[in-house]
């Protein structure tokens, strides 16, 4: 299986830790990693914010970026949410037919690292580590538009010594949403933190989601409160091992 690692720009740009704990567990788990270099955004931002038009070149790079390979992983809901649902409503925008026929290959072979390892690997414990007490945040991408279910909260609960605690009021937004942050600024920092006092009242060491966007906002807000809680992606706590801690 050639696979690829779409690592997304905010991890690129501010989280590159998340893209090597990517690559680190999956070829521990038996799956060679490549990395095309010509990958940029998946186009995202300008969906959201109503420039359509000026997404289609953005499609077309990351389709031409990715053809050919057999999965590409993210470790981003929101990422791989654009990809499978927005890239399709951009590419029949441009009424390019060979735009249309690309993103109609590649788009479903787009999948969020929890999907990718416990649907095409057929794996749930990883071997991971991590003797902490966690608590974790489904975000709203994964949730209601890939529809990944209960698959984090099942590769978490395979992790040797973690300790899981529950979310109150897991399934509410964090507030930041991408543009909705930079545009209701008073309304995401409101969101937020009610996620925050939610985040210290499960007494959980380390807050962990699958999209860093989301890490980012509510972390931000706990270091502020001065809470003492580490926020982590997915991947570096799978990634985790003995050896390592």
């Amino acid at each position: 299986m050639k696979v690829a690692l779409f690592v997304t720009c905010l991890n690129d740009t501010m989280f590159p830790a998340t893209g090597q704990a990517t690559v680190q567990l999956l070829r521990r788990l038996g799956v060679e990693v490549e990395f095309p270099k010509a990958q940029t955004c998946c186009g995202q931002m300008h969906v959201n914010s109503g420039y359509v038009p000026e997404a289609i070149p953005v499609v077309r790079a990351f389709v031409d970026a990715f053809a050919g390979y057999d999965a590409i992983v993210a470790p981003s809901g929101s990422c791989v949410a654009s990809a499978r649902e927005q890239h399709t409503i951009v590419a029949a925008r441009s009424g390019d037919k060979g735009l249309i026929r690309a993103v109609n290959e590649v788009s479903p072979r787009v999948y969020e690292l929890s999907e990718f390892i416990v649907d095409k690997l057929g794996l749930v414990d990883v071997g991971a580590y991590f003797p902490h007490r966690v608590t974790m945040h489904p975000t709203c991408h994964s949730t209601r538009l890939l529809g990944v279910g209960s698959r984090p909260e099942r590769l978490l609960a395979a992790v040797r010594g973690i300790t899981m605690v529950d979310l109150p009021a897991a399934d509410e937004c964090c507030g930041f949403g991408g543009t909705f942050s930079l545009k209701n600024p008073d309304v995401s920092v409101a969101m937020g933190a009610d996620k925050a006092r939610h985040v210290r009242e499960s007494g959980a060491e380390v807050l962990v989601a699958g999209d860093n966007s989301c890490l980012m906002h509510i972390g931000g807000l706990l270091t502020r409160q001065r809470s003492g809680i580490r926020v982590m992606h997915l991947a570096e706590i799978l990634a985790s091992t003995e050896d390592a801690a």
